[in-house]
């Protein structure tokens, strides 16, 4: 018999709709003992016309304009934060505090302190938790994760990171307001090291193991922008780019990379991980497709054929690639959204079996831990361990 799971939404912007899609849909693809409900959504009093409208547009049953009283509502079950990232803290405190089960898009927090703060008010409470690193579900970067787990890279020598953007170049656009708040530092706390290179940083930590030390530099290209809410020139005290070098545990080195500078760039984020017996490399532009590169084989260690080496560009839409099978025929791809339809069935999957979902907060945090010594390299400009 499916049970319900009642969502109450903090926030109705971009990632609301990412999340709203994922309750809608989950249960249309993956057999599941929870359903979720879209219960009720939160915006504030003076976005209220457009609260309406997104209440309207994916049917939850009541709306609120305070976050408090949605929390503290007992028809709530799931409580999930996807507000701008200086709320963050204090409705996951809250909704730790009344037992809600959580959800919280990334980045999970504003520093390391307000992290620390929210994992223990979440394992206090004991309830199911999640943060919102969605990417771990496309199925090339789960198979990317695989092959790594197969042995078919072998020892790892060199891991490169780049995710870029190109959305803020022109000096016209502004920051803060409901639309570019994450460009004011006091909404969003970090620039792309925490909207843009967190998720590298996650991806990287799950395939390639815990990094070890960090020295960044940040860069910002436009040092002042007119603030959307009051027209006013204001500084902008945010990274525009950051690049940083990694040493991870395992012995292997990284480069990252971070910028929304990077003209006909749109969502690139590319990973490489180069090994003593292959290679992988993924691109969010081409969502679909895995490229290999198979030198020995992971059994042996031998080498392959010298006429079979190469790259191979995998076309991931068969049913024994990961999530696929719950899908279309094979040569169909998905999407954006099934990422986050995935990660969703992940996640009451977890509920239901009993089991601990990851990324839940205490990995979120350790991400967070990275990208607070990614910033304070870049200020002090010196090497920070991890």
């Amino acid at each position: 018999m499916t049970k319900t799971i009642n969502v109450g939404l903090l926030g109705c912007g971009f990632m609301g709709r990412t999340h709203s899609n994922a309750y809608s849909q989950v249960n249309h693809f993956f057999e599941l003992e929870y359903k979720p409900v879209l219960k009720a959504c939160y915006g504030r009093e003076q976005d209220l016309e457009v609260l309406k409208k997104f209440q309207k547009m994916w049917g939850y049953e009541s709306i609120e304009t305070d976050w408090k009283k949605l929390i503290a509502r007992n028809d709530i079950d799931l409580i999930d934060v996807v507000a701008p990232n200086f709320l963050h803290h204090d409705m996951v405190i809250a909704a730790a505090e009344a037992g809600k089960i959580i959800v919280c898009e990334k980045p999970m927090a504003m520093s390391l302190n307000e992290a620390e703060k929210m994992v223990a008010a979440v394992e206090k409470a004991g309830v199911a938790n999640m943060v919102m690193f969605n990417y771990r579900r496309v199925p090339a970067v789960s198979l990317f994760k695989q092959v790594v787990e197969e042995g078919r890279i072998g020892k790892p020598f060199h891991y490169r990171a780049v995710y870029n953007q190109d959305y803020t170049i022109s000096q016209k656009v502004p920051q803060g307001g409901s639309a570019l708040w994450r460009l004011d530092a006091k909404i969003a706390g970090s620039g792309v090291t925490g909207d843009l290179l967190a998720h590298s940083i996650d991806t990287a930590e799950w395939i390639n193991g815990p990094i070890k030390k960090v020295v960044a530099y940040t860069e910002i290209f436009i040092k002042e922008r007119p603030h959307a809410e009051t027209g006013k020139m204001e500084p902008i005290t945010i990274d525009d780019a950051c690049m940083f070098l990694a040493i991870f545990e395992n012995g292997s080195i990284g480069t990252f990379e971070s910028t929304r500078y990077a003209r006909g760039r749109k969502n690139y984020s590319s990973m490489e991980l180069n090994g003593e017996r292959g290679a992988a490399y993924f691109n969010l532009e081409e969502p679909e497709y895995l490229q290999f590169f198979r030198y020995a084989d992971p059994d042996t260690g031998n080498k392959i054929e010298d006429h079979l080496t190469g790259w191979q560009k995998i076309l991931v839409t068969n049913g024994e690639h990961p999530y696929m099978s719950k899908y279309w025929v094979p040569g169909t791809t998905i999407g954006y959204e099934h990422t986050f339809i995935n990660a969703m069935s992940d996640f009451l999957k977890s509920i239901e079996d009993g089991t601990q979902f990851q990324p839940n907060f205490r990995t979120a945090m350790r991400t967070q831990k990275v990208c607070d010594a990614v910033i304070q390299s870049a200020k002090e400009g010196r090497w920070i361990e991890i």
